[in-house]
């Protein structure tokens, strides 16, 4: 009985306090309820925006991984392309008969040299054809130029005998670097038996008040580089220079570099051409004497073709 009184006391105290307080008791739990429900809301928010942290970071890590896949594609078909372009090559023969005759770094370094600015110039002059036409029609163009080198060279490497190597066009090499007046030239400078009647009209000298002043500029120019540079070093560069000049590989590296990542073309030219003239100044003849040309001419050809079927693919489905 006074455990029932002592209860009753106790709730009528805990009315009388909750009033006074301006509570509403009975309103509690809906609060309680409303706060929870309000709570989840924000739950939900926060995990929502998690959740898109990682959306984002996995598109990031997409784009990030398609352009090294880019990069690595365009690199390993620029290096390709020249080793099957070159190997054989005139420029590779220069090469090749000059470091039997000289320095072989000194070889080395002048063709590399030529080559890579030549290069580079290409990568340059085929990544700005996009900004002239649309980059699906210059992949289009050249899809064209490379299936037009392929079936050239398949067709030549069928007309080739099995057992044909690269004696003619060494020949021709060779006569062009013997018939070279600059190579009689440069034996009596390198030996200093050069007569000045040799040099007088070799640099068709006139004095110096007769002289144009591009004409005295081009002359300190070149007694500038004959000084600083062998004269061997300069021929080797000039020939390289020029004999690449309009070559297939050319003009196929600017039509790499028009459809590609064109600093992977640049890259993977630039090794591939160090790969061959390395290969060239150590045993270039021997290797062009060894190899079966038409082997080499029909792996080009077959390389060229895989190239337009890749180029045709991405311009036809308009792939970056």
């Amino acid at each position: 009985m006074k455990l029932t009184r002592v209860l009753l006391a106790f709730a009528c105290a805990s009315s009388v306090l909750g009033a006074s307080a301006g509570i509403d008791v009975a309103s509690q739990p809906d609060d309680i309820v409303h706060q929870v429900k309000g709570n989840d809301r924000i739950g939900i928010a926060k995990v929502t925006d998690l959740d898109n942290k990682p959306a984002n970071a996995v598109q990031d890590d997409d784009a990030g991984s398609k352009s090294s896949s880019d990069f690595y594609d365009s690199f390993i078909m620029s290096v390709s392309m020249i080793i099957v372009s070159e190997i054989g090559d005139k420029t590779f023969l220069i090469a090749a008969l000059m470091a039997m005759k000289y320095s072989r770094v000194v070889v080395f370094s002048a063709a590399f040299l030529s080559l890579a600015v030549m290069t580079i110039l290409s990568g340059i002059v085929g990544h700005a054809l996009p900004t002239l036409l649309s980059p699906r029609l210059t992949k289009f163009m050249a899809s064209g130029l490379f299936i037009v080198f392929g079936v050239k060279l398949f067709k030549e490497g069928l007309e080739m005998s099995k057992d044909s190597g690269v004696d003619e066009e060494m020949a021709e090499v060779e006569e062009e670097i013997a018939s070279s007046n600059l190579n009689t030239e440069l034996h009596d400078m390198e030996s200093g038996t050069a007569s000045s009647a040799s040099v007088s009209d070799s640099h068709h000298f006139k004095p110096k008040s007769q002289q144009k002043w591009y004409e005295e500029m081009g002359t300190q120019l070149e007694a500038l580089a004959t000084f600083v540079f062998s004269p061997v070093w300069i021929q080797v560069f000039l020939m390289t220079f020029l004999g690449e000049w309009g070559d297939r590989s050319q003009i196929a590296t600017i039509a790499l570099a028009a459809g590609s990542n064109y600093w992977a073309v640049i890259f993977g030219g630039i090794i591939g051409h160090g790969i061959c003239t390395g290969g060239a100044c150590i045993g270039g003849k021997l290797m062009a004497t060894k190899i079966s040309m038409r082997t080499v001419t029909l792996g080009g050809a077959i390389a060229f073709i895989i190239f337009s079927f890749l180029y045709f693919y991405d311009a036809y489905y308009g792939i970056e």
